[in-house]
């Protein structure tokens, strides 16, 4: 839950002018790491998270601790098993000599993509390739693809990082307010929602918005109405929102994945956008 000082913490990097579009990579940068700190009792920092990875031990490591989870999975739940896609063959790698940019380490890092491809499903749009990592020619590819992989974990009872803990927390908000709307109080064959879970201080959250959306001095400002804690609706439309904190960083989940509050107003706010236009060209002049 985040406190005062989180909260006071965040705005104070919010509200710099048009903060980086690769922000939001950075965010989840920092959540993956933390996780697999946690899972695996590593000494990653965000700064290391691609340098530490690249030798494909950590992630082969994963895969084959997926694959018993899913066949736990798989035992206790049969029914529901007989319907979901579940990683069976396990990676083959090497520790001894992986060290990074070497050629076992390349290996590592392959035979993951493979699994990934092939056990997990994973489609294309949210896989890398073996030089997104080991070169950095796509962090982002690479950072997709592995809260992909923990979305497919936490389905078999894998711990989750913490905006996949968000995505089920809003998922199960959705699923109330659809549920509340049906006669009888549930959707046919749902079962009652597991009681709410809090990953951050909504309470705060609305204060936190206000600071980023002040930053524009504009005489009309973007529209973000509050609709209920860590929801708002956005613009001149009916868009709804949501909206958490993640450490130093405001949230919004957007689609099927996440964007920072600021980069989404960045994209979003046509006074926002006029200035983030002039500012890149003056950039390429």
């Amino acid at each position: 839950m985040a406190d005062q000082s989180q909260i006071q913490s965040s705005a104070s990097k919010s509200i710099r002018p048009f903060r980086s579009s690769e922000e939001y990579l950075e965010a989840m940068k920092e959540d993956l790491t933390d996780w697999l700190n946690m899972l695996y009792d590593l000494d990653m920092e965000a700064g290391t998270f691609m340098e530490v990875l690249e030798t494909g031990y950590t992630l082969c490591q994963h895969a084959n601790n997926l694959n018993r989870l899913a066949q736990d999975f798989k035992e206790k739940n049969p029914k529901p098993a007989a319907h979901m896609r579940l990683p069976q063959k396990d990676v083959t790698f090497q520790v001894k000599g992986a060290v990074p940019g070497s050629f076992l380490a390349r290996d590592n890092v392959s035979n993951f993509i493979g699994w990934c491809r092939q056990e997990l499903g994973i489609p294309e749009v949210l896989m890398f390739e073996t030089n997104d990592l080991v070169l950095r020619k796509g962090e982002k590819s690479f950072v997709l693809c592995l809260l992909e992989v923990a979305r497919r974990g936490a389905r078999f009872g894998m711990p989750a990082p913490t905006l996949i803990q968000m995505e089920e927390e809003i998922e199960e908000e959705i699923n109330r307010g659809r549920a509340g709307t049906e006669k009888g109080g549930y959707l046919l064959g749902q079962m009652p929602a597991r009681p709410a879970r809090t990953l951050c201080d909504l309470r705060n959250l609305d204060e936190l918005v206000r600071e980023i959306l002040g930053f524009c001095q504009c005489p009309s400002q973007f529209p973000m109405i509050k609709v209920s804690e860590g929801k708002y609706q956005v613009g001149d439309s009916n868009t709804l929102i949501f909206v958490r904190v993640l450490r130093s960083h405001v949230m919004v989940r957007v689609g099927g994945g996440w964007d920072t509050l600021e980069h989404y107003l960045d994209k979003h706010d046509p006074c926002r956008c006029l200035s983030v236009s002039s500012l890149r060209k003056l950039n390429t002049t």
